[in-house]
């Protein structure tokens, strides 16, 4: 009843869906500017707290300030409750909150959450919102103890190593890219371990929530006829190729730039790291203002692709990429359906997937353009690499965030919203209520290329 109310009204669920994430963004702006959240005599303006709570609801990692020297233990804890909100999703939180208190899940907040997450159909939203939220939990907690415990070998008292070792695993695990350290994790540049476990739960948190439930579901029941869904296929494939084509490009050109000099498995483990980094994680290991333009230029792509749907991260998605890719190879065979792994894709997926991939061109040439006026101070590789880190959700920057105009910074956070959203739900909010057409033209061909 109160979804028909909603759409007499004109307004769709996808309208109802962004309202949300700006109040969202509301609250966590308000949240930063509680009494203790800054170190004593730290004073932040009213803009670069928005921009942070826009960049911690995105789970981006851009920030104008350095968090280490501005916020407080207290305000660290604010900033790790907002990446909770915004790695589950606005619509996942508040179901999970409704659950533990009993309250009867509607139709109305199961579309809202279908829509939320790039669900299908309603069936089993509510137990998909329960097993995304035991399953990132137990995630971050896993990560936090282990990593607590390593980093005793770095800081003086337990207290500061848990306080790291759980800030590192939330922010890796929602790819949020924040730190408190002022300089990533390039001080365990040579510690793999600490690498390796980080890699883990990026990867963790941006190959996708179905992904993750359906190989607990495999494990669990060790049942000899379960089948994979194609997007879990789809996925984890594009997800793996990207990740070795990545940093096979990362060291073949840093082996003759900064990697120079390097023992083998210490630039190894930089194009790793910043191949899986660059999906939408943000952290670094290494000074990424010391790669060439090359990389920057390879980088961008990779965060422009971004992670998976139904993940932490943003970008175009694996999946829209992966389709754009099999459908030229398809057309380029003189094939109409496109297959793989034994399944065809529907048009309609196709055909969403060029929407998405156009309007993200479209917009990140829109703000590209928009920032080389605003911004004279930075170069165009700088911009161009700051602009697709938002889009992206992932939080890497040449070093331009802090000294962004007023106009840059809201133009990046614009940027973030919609990488957090997605473009579909963008799109959507923009559009209006749908309608279906009472009357069609007749078809004509019309010359292409």
């Amino acid at each position: 009843m109160r979804i028909k109310r909603i759409q007499k009204k004109g307004i769709t669920p996808f309208q109802v869906l962004v309202s949300y994430y700006f109040i969202a963004i509301a609250t966590s702006f308000l949240l930063l500017r509680l009494p203790g959240v800054h170190q004593e005599g730290v004073h932040v303006a009213y803009l670069d707290s928005l921009f942070l709570a826009v960049s911690a609801v995105s789970v981006t990692g851009l920030t104008t300030i350095n968090i280490s020297e501005t916020y407080s233990v207290f305000g660290q804890a604010i900033i790790l409750l907002i990446l909770q909100l915004g790695a589950i999703g606005i619509m996942s939180l508040g179901t999970f909150v409704w659950l533990l208190v009993g309250k009867k899940i509607g139709m109305r907040e199961r579309q809202l959450i279908m829509i939320d997450h790039n669900q299908y159909n309603l069936a089993g939203v509510v137990q998909l919102i329960r097993e995304i939220a035991k399953i990132l939990f137990l995630i971050e907690a896993l990560g936090a103890i282990i990593l607590s415990l390593h980093f005793k070998r770095y800081f003086e008292t337990w207290e500061e190593s848990f306080i790291h070792g759980i800030f590192t695993s939330v922010s890796a695990t929602t790819n949020g890219g924040f730190d408190i350290t002022g300089i990533s994790l390039q001080q365990y540049h040579l510690d793999y371990f600490v690498q390796f476990v980080t890699m883990v739960l990026i990867v963790l948190g941006a190959i996708g929530f179905p992904v993750l439930i359906e190989v607990k579901t495999y494990l669990k029941n060790k049942n000899p006829g379960f089948r994979f869904s194609l997007f879990t296929k789809i996925t984890t494939t594009t997800y793996g190729i990207l990740f070795v084509v990545g940093a096979f490009v990362i060291l073949l050109i840093e082996s003759f730039q900064s990697f120079k000099g390097m023992k083998w498995h210490e630039a190894l483990f930089s194009a790793m790291y910043h191949s899986i980094s660059t999906r939408s994680a943000g952290l670094t290991t290494y000074d990424v203002r010391t790669f060439s333009e090359a990389t920057d230029i390879f980088m961008s792509f990779l965060m422009f692709i971004g992670a998976s749907p139904s993940s932490v991260g943003g970008g175009i998605r694996t999946t829209t990429f992966a389709i754009a890719i099999l459908f030229l190879i398809t057309y380029a065979n003189g094939r109409d359906e496109i297959q793989i792994f034994g399944r065809e894709i529907h048009f309609i997926d196709v055909f969403r997937s060029f929407v998405v991939i156009i309007l993200a061109l479209f917009m990140v040439l829109l703000a590209t353009m928009i920032l080389l006026i605003t911004e004279p101070h930075a170069t165009a590789m700088q911009i161009v690499f700051e602009i697709t880190s938002a889009f992206g959700t992932c939080g890497m920057s040449l070093g331009i965030t802090e000294d962004l105009s007023t106009a840059g910074k809201v133009v990046i956070m614009i940027l973030m919203f919609i990488g957090r959203v997605g473009l579909i739900s963008f799109l959507y909010t923009l559009g209006g209520k749908s309608q279906k057409l009472k009357y069609r033209y007749p078809k004509e061909r019309v010359i292409i290329g």
